[in-house]
């Protein structure tokens, strides 16, 4: 009678404690300077839950090693849903280029994906390309001399092209700039063939008529462009490239407080003001549950292993 006493009063405890969180400030660590949507989306997420919990949501930018040093702060903190990581993409990336002692992704938790941010394939007007079959089929009849560019060396968008350049089955020469901007100019300029912008880059280019959108990178049609087809659509069968963002906690976390994470989130990115914030980020709402996050990266990782792999992709 005793041992159920003892049992009914932990339980009681360990409710009570799931129920009071947060009673205290809550950390996001960004491992990128201040900018882009791995920043602003906990930024305006945070804004949003410290209204609804009274309590300061903080975001934390500490840059270095590609996102690893931030990554590697949270993975040794405390599991207990006070010390949370923006991530995108780059965060399965930067394993799979450059195996370290940083992190690995079992020191976390997914708590949620918050927004993606689609990326266009795009060329300039004066190459004739209508479609991407159109473009599958010039890069065939001539191997090895169409160029394309990305953001970097490891970036998303290296990765988004060297995935079409996998499933293709075309020969394509990588040339990397510094950022997005650079790499989306050199196709206005004419000088290479082909990239993959995010939307927010490429779409007053596209209005403009200073490019032209072949085919979006997600797995359906965009709002923003919905007579331009998928890549699958488009003819290059299972092509999805998702230029994801989302908040991870370290390994160990408490369900219950992932959820309740995960549930106010998830609410926040449907919110009408924050749609409109996502739009003019030239982003979309792309909220998963914990398990399908948890899921998600472990695909992601594999995808990125295989491109790796597959394209013989080195670290510079």
């Amino acid at each position: 009678m005793l041992a159920l006493t003892i049992f009914g009063i932990a339980v009681h405890a360990g409710a009570a404690n799931d129920h009071a969180y947060p009673d205290k400030s809550i950390r996001v660590i960004v491992g990128f300077s201040a900018g882009g949507a791995v920043d602003l989306a906990p930024r305006i997420i945070g804004e949003k839950l410290t209204e609804t919990w009274n309590q300061p949501v903080v975001t934390e930018n500490r840059p270095g090693a590609g996102g690893g040093i931030a990554a590697q702060m949270v993975a040794k903190a405390a599991p207990d849903g006070y010390t949370l990581l923006s991530v995108s993409a780059a965060h399965v990336i930067l394993p799979a280029l450059s195996p370290t002692d940083l992190y690995d992704l079992k020191d976390f938790t997914g708590v949620t994906t918050t927004i993606s941010v689609p990326a266009v394939l795009v060329v300039n007007p004066s190459r004739g390309v209508k479609s991407g079959r159109d473009l599958v089929a010039l890069a065939k009849a001539k191997p090895g001399e169409l160029t394309f560019s990305s953001g970097g060396f490891g970036s998303g968008t290296h990765f988004a092209a060297e995935l079409f350049k996998s499933l293709a089955a075309i020969d394509v020469r990588h040339v990397p700039y510094r950022g997005i901007p650079e790499a989306t100019t050199e196709v206005v300029a004419n000088r290479i063939d082909f990239t993959f912008s995010p939307l927010s880059s490429a779409l007053p280019l596209i209005h403009t008529g200073q490019l032209v959108a072949l085919a979006v990178a997600p797995a359906t049609r965009v709002a923003a462009l919905p007579d331009v087809p998928t890549l699958a659509e488009a003819g290059v069968a299972g092509y999805r490239w998702d230029s994801w963002f989302g908040l991870l906690a370290p390994a160990q976390t408490p369900l219950a407080i992932v959820k309740v994470l995960n549930r106010e989130i998830v609410r926040i990115v449907h919110l009408p003001d924050v749609k409109k914030r996502w739009e003019s980020l030239g982003a979309e709402a792309m909220p998963l549950t914990p398990e399908e996050f948890d899921k998600y990266l472990l695909e992601q990782s594999a995808l990125v292993a295989r491109l790796v792999k597959a394209a013989n992709i080195r670290t510079k």
